[in-house]
């Protein structure tokens, strides 16, 4: 899940790390708090496999990787919708025969 998250959350604009894990808290309304220890290796993960373009930036003396779709990752994205999509019907079929 927290991969459909990021790719989610960089579908809109590109995020450095640190703001990708407060983003998805503030989404999840602190629900769903991956740490930085989740994040930042899938981040890597998929720039290695071309979902994820990094860049470099300067910010307040220090340099900040932001993280933007590729191609390759809105097709990832929409891969992960996809079957996130089919596993919460199934799953809501079975709660809602209970």
């Amino acid at each position: 899940m927290p991969e459909l998250l990021i790719l989610k959350l960089l579908q809109a604009r590109e995020m450095y790390g640190y703001e990708i894990v407060q983003a998805i808290g503030n989404a999840t309304q602190n629900i769903v708090r991956p740490g930085e220890g989740v994040i930042y290796p899938l981040l890597h993960a998929l720039e290695k496999d071309g979902a994820l373009r990094a860049e470099p930036r300067p910010a307040g003396g220090r340099t900040r990787i932001y993280y933007a779709l590729t191609s390759r990752g809105v097709r990832r994205l929409f891969e992960l919708t996809d079957n996130w999509s089919r596993l919460a019907r199934a799953v809501q079929s079975v709660l809602r025969a209970s």
